[in-house]
């Protein structure tokens, strides 16, 4: 099993008794509900930040599902929900066949 820590934050009393509230709906205690918010909010937040990087062109496809923790034909669904357009050269395909491999 991979190794733990504790990590610890101030909420104010509306943010906890959200949490709470969530917690009891879900059948979990808020410890639970925390960190998986907190998988759900880094899923979420590699996924935008790849997509705003590949909308910029600053990333190849395949670098933007890497760094959105995705496979390629994962991406390119997430790219038609997204509306992304697909900018393409042989440079990338090349990269692309390499990283299919």
């Amino acid at each position: 099993m991979p190794a733990t820590s504790t990590v610890s934050t101030r909420l104010d009393a509306a943010d906890l008794s959200l949490i709470q509230s969530l917690a009891e709906l879900e059948g979990c205690d808020r410890a639970t509900l925390i960190k998986s918010l907190v998988r759900n909010g880094l899923k979420n937040l590699r996924r935008e930040r790849a997509v705003e990087a590949f909308r910029r062109e600053e990333v190849t496809l395949s670098r933007a599902a890497e760094l959105a923790g995705l496979n390629l034909w994962e991406f390119l669904a997430l790219m038609d929900l997204e509306k992304l357009e697909l900018h393409y050269d042989v440079a990338e395909l090349e990269e692309d066949v390499r990283a299919l491999k």
